[in-house]
């Protein structure tokens, strides 16, 4: 069933963040066969695909907002995070959780939240942010597809942010976590699944509005 009171919505409405979530330098460092966390086929691509974004974002002056999963070193924060899939990860001191400051092309004024739970809202000062900014839009990239972008995503909309996840920036567990995180998050805000080319002309044409 489709609502009959559905809003048409711009890709970007009102004033856009860039949120980097989770693209730590493990993606870039560790190429062991079996890591703590599953990643679908091509995720480091997908990866590196977002700085695309991040220079465009730049250029016309939109927020960028980098995410970093941390956990203290004694696994005291990690709560219920282990009971699943996932080994442990993220440790704090280690070389992999640093934010991958150079391939993402990070600069001075751009900010780093870290969270200990998936949800980049849960536990962080990440809305605070936001409405300092007054932004309106969530433009979302990174990883995990299925658990971190989704859950923020998720947070993001029920906070009443307009939210878009780039479909070929974000990358998941597998190819079918992958799609079917995708899918649960169109089904919240139609229009919210775009492809990078569509965002960074949107960015690009947009800029940052007041």
């Amino acid at each position: 069933m489709t609502t009959r009171t559905k809003t048409a919505r711009n890709l970007i409405e009102g004033r856009p963040a860039l949120i980097v979530i989770d693209i730590q330098k493990s993606t870039f460092i560790d190429n062991s066969e079996v890591r703590s966390i599953d990643n679908m086929p091509g995720y480091k691509d997908r990866m590196i695909a977002a700085r695309d974004l991040v220079d465009a974002a730049h250029e016309k002056d939109i927020p960028v907002i980098f995410i970093q999963e941390v956990h203290r070193p004694d696994l005291i924060d990690f709560g219920r995070e282990l009971d699943g899939d996932e080994d442990v990860h993220c440790l704090e001191g280690d070389p992999r959780t640093e934010v991958a400051k150079e391939e993402m092309g990070f600069r001075k004024g751009d900010y780093i939240i870290p969270k200990r739970r998936y949800s980049a809202f849960f536990g962080t000062d990440l809305e605070i942010l936001l409405r300092g900014q007054k932004v309106d839009t969530l433009l979302l990239c990174g990883g995990l597809t299925d658990v971190c972008v989704h859950y923020t995503f998720v947070d993001g909309h029920q906070s009443d942010y307009f939210c878009r996840v780039v479909e070929d920036c974000v990358g998941g567990s597998s190819v079918e976590a992958h799609e079917a995180a995708l899918k649960a998050m169109e089904y919240l805000q139609t229009g919210a699944v775009q492809n990078r080319a569509t965002v960074i002309e949107a960015m690009l044409s947009h800029g940052h509005a007041d």
